[in-house]
């Protein structure tokens, strides 16, 4: 099989160029189509004589990912399903809102974290993405986004299909390509990395200097009720992701935001809101309230417009930054927790 190209080296390629006759500069040329450009043929390549694209065809592919499935909402949202080069499918969504374009980008083909309210976690993972495919996301989104809106993308948040920290080194390498000179030169001031808790790979996010915005889906301070809608409370205690989060932000000096979906009767009592702020009170943060979005086949329900008010006025009277998350994308669902790759 033809290695992909996107998955190796710069280096690399020049030792391919140098080892076919080839000018070393042509390395270059091709670097910069793959990942300024976002070419996905060699035959597009207009600068490389056609004897040169002849010599990368023969050694190389590009598994590029297409758009299978477009969906719109009345609100504007889109959702996207996307074909793999596998025929695996991941599902990526377009939120515009007033002038800011956001694209919700997919990390994992399914999940293996099972939260129990959330569509993804009903499939199980097939496999990581690749950076590439990472990188693509972005790119069909944002031509969607200057096609219906003509409006740039301004936003990436990872908030999409599976936990973007369990592929570390595939998401932290799409960054490079999406925020570097080399590649798309967008800010890492705009990018959001949604983690649902891994205390470890939070530390290394601190370690290795990751100067993204980290978003932590709590959606319960106590560790039972935590364990019961979260499994993968069961091996990141609150004691160890609170420790993990006060060590990041000793690193990188960022606010942490945290995700709360509000669950109905389960964890929007003032009880769960007195949690909460305990939790949260440890490093400088906001709080993102979210109401839950209906998924097919799991029991769970919206909270009471009167159980949310006194949530809130319970942290905003403590001083907590709260926002409040709407559902966008519900009616094809593609709001948060509602991504499963419906065919």
């Amino acid at each position: 099989m033809k290695k992909d190209i996107r998955e190796i080296s710069l280096d690399e390629i020049k030792d391919y160029c140098v080892s076919s006759g080839m000018k070393k500069y042509v390395s270059s040329q091709v670097y910069s189509w793959l990942w300024k450009k976002s070419c996905v043929s060699f035959d597009d390549m207009t600068n490389l004589s056609l004897s040169n694209r002849e010599l990368f065809n023969k050694k190389f592919t590009i598994n590029s990912i297409s758009t299978d499935l477009v969906e719109e909402s009345s609100d504007g949202t889109i959702k996207s399903r996307f074909l793999l080069h596998d025929n695996n499918l991941v599902e990526g969504v377009l939120i515009p809102q007033n002038k800011r374009m956001t694209a919700c980008i997919s990390s994992q083909v399914g999940c293996s974290l099972s939260c129990v309210f959330c569509a993804t976690g009903k499939i199980d993972r097939t496999r990581n993405l690749s950076s590439a495919e990472i990188y693509d996301q972005v790119v069909l989104i944002s031509n969607q986004a200057i096609k219906k809106y003509d409006t740039p993308l301004s936003n990436i948040v990872f908030m999409g299909m599976g936990e973007p920290l369990l592929n570390y080194k595939n998401v932290v390498r799409a960054i490079h390509y999406l925020t570097s000179e080399e590649g798309l030169n967008m800010s890492s001031r705009r990018i959001t990395l949604s983690t649902s808790g891994i205390s470890k790979m939070i530390r290394k996010i601190a370690d290795d200097g990751l100067k993204v915005n980290l978003a932590l889906s709590l959606h319960a301070a106590s560790e039972e009720k935590r364990n019961s809608i979260m499994p993968i409370g069961e091996s990141n205690s609150l004691t160890e992701l609170r420790d993990s989060l006060k060590y990041y932000f000793s690193k990188i000096k960022k606010k942490i935001t945290y995700e709360y979906i509000l669950l109905k009767d389960i964890n929007d009592g003032l009880e769960d809101a007195k949690d909460l702020y305990n939790f949260t009170k440890h490093v400088p943060s906001k709080v993102n309230l979210i109401e839950y979005n209906l998924v097919d086949g799991l029991d769970y329900d919206k909270s009471s417009v009167e159980k949310v008010n006194l949530f809130i006025e319970y942290l905003e009277r403590r001083g907590l930054n709260i926002g409040i998350r709407r559902s966008r994308g519900e009616d094809i669902n593609a709001a948060c927790g509602q991504l499963a790759n419906k065919n």
